[in-house]
């Protein structure tokens, strides 16, 4: 969330920053709301300090015998207090409004950040691999797992309702070993704390993170008002919210695998075959908590990170800067890594790499002093994913599929499949 004396100073650039959003200009109706009130605020004031005079003068009055003087004193006194009371409801609900206008606005863009209104606007930045060549026509994820009978969606959405998934036999065991292989590798080699987080999180921890209150409809919401984590990006990211930290601890890297949960509200007719959009799969998050300086530092290292775990399992992949209308709402700068599907034909998303600066940091009141100790900054916060275990299987499937429908799997996860390279029908 931005603060609103940064706006005022910086109103122009404010303002060209929205525009690279595709929104229009913004700061003259956010100032014109702050000038509401603080000219409220300062009235208050002027009330309060006349109201403490006042009463200092009732007892000067009373001392020399000036009861007619007493009496008006006591009564603008009264009328104080009650202008006062009524005044501070009035500065609660300017405060609110300001707040309100100014939480549903987007992180700005950092100025290499291509400029574009959708995915179309997207550039490639690198990509690794090749892609590999078959002597059949390949075949989608879930013809091979439901040829190989180990995917089921017919009883999952008996079960549940469309977007669910069931993994049977070497295929969950193959799920669960992408996991441990990802947080393995970031925790042995990329210096990440594992952190097993709640799933189920409050309105201001979802909030801290920018979820909330713009992005209510794609969460799922429990009946005694908590929600189910969209991504262990908000717990991971709240595990600083309201602290201050010694910046020479900086930066802290966490890393969880956690089961995830979204609505999909937007995406009705996309991806409803398989399992490539669903309500629930796991992840795999990496979250750095930063310094100003270093951030820009960490977002490069970070998405090393994500690629290292592709690199490994041996998938060709690409990765994207995304525009300015294709970034998510709290970034400033984003790196989608797409994996190239052969059945497919496509590249498909399955990791986001974003530095969001201290837009979450000022939410969350996450702070941390600076080199000479006395000042508070902001924390700079960044978050990826490290990767989506789910779409890392549909890759996996996609890519090391044979003619025969079996599955060759990787050489890292054959030591978490009990040695096992193929998977095969049961």
């Amino acid at each position: 969330m931005f603060d609103i004396k940064w706006i005022r100073d910086n109103a122009a650039a404010f303002d060209e920053g929205m525009s690279r959003r595709g929104l229009a200009p913004a700061s003259a109706g956010l100032l014109a709301l702050d000038d509401r009130r603080r000219a409220h605020v300062s009235k208050l004031q002027e009330a309060q300090s006349r109201r403490n005079a006042a009463s200092k003068e009732i007892g000067q009055a009373m001392a020399k015998g000036e009861t007619e003087r007493a009496e008006a004193l006591k009564a603008e006194v009264g009328n104080l207090k009650e202008f006062i009371q009524s005044g501070e409801q009035v500065e609660r609900e300017l405060t609110e409004a300001l707040t309100a206008a100014l939480e549903v606005l987007p992180n700005l863009p950092l100025d290499d950040v291509p400029i574009g209104s959708d995915e179309s606007g997207n550039t490639l930045y690198r990509s690794w691999g090749e892609k590999p060549a078959f002597g059949f026509a390949p075949r989608e994820h879930y013809e091979i797992g439901e040829g190989l009978g180990v995917m089921d969606f017919e009883r999952a959405a008996r079960m549940s309702g469309a977007r669910f998934t069931i993994l049977k036999g070497q295929l969950a065991r193959l799920e669960r070993a992408l996991g441990q292989y990802m947080l393995d590798m970031h925790t042995d080699v990329h210096g990440y704390s594992e952190v097993s987080p709640p799933l189920l999180v409050n309105d201001r921890t979802m909030y801290g993170t920018g979820q909330l209150p713009k992005f209510a409809e794609d969460l799922f919401r429990t009946s005694d008002g908590r929600w189910l984590i969209p991504t262990a990006e908000v717990p991971l990211t709240n595990l600083v919210a309201g602290e201050i930290l010694d910046g020479a601890d900086l930066p802290l890297r966490f890393t969880a695998l956690t089961p995830c949960f979204r609505s999909e509200a937007g995406s009705a007719g996309r991806d409803t075959r398989g399992m490539l959009r669903q309500h629930q799969f796991w992840k795999v998050e990496m979250v750095s908590i930063t310094a100003q300086e270093r951030s820009l530092e960490e977002l490069e290292r970070m998405l090393d990170c994500a690629e290292a775990v592709l690199k490994g399992l041996g998938l060709h992949y690409r990765v994207m800067t995304l525009c300015t209308g294709d970034m998510g709402f709290g970034a400033r700068k984003t790196y989608d890594i797409e994996v190239w599907l052969p059945g497919q034909n496509a590249y498909r998303e399955i990791s986001s790499c974003s530095v969001c600066g201290d837009f979450q940091g000022r939410r969350m009141n996450a702070r941390y002093r600076t080199g000479a100790g006395k000042e508070l900054a902001p924390v700079h916060t960044l978050n990826g994913s490290g990767v989506a275990v789910g779409r890392a299987l549909i890759a996996v499937l996609e890519n090391g599929q044979n003619e025969d429908g079996s599955v060759t799997i990787p050489e890292v996860l054959r030591d978490y499949m009990g040695g096992q390279t193929m998977i095969g029908a049961l």
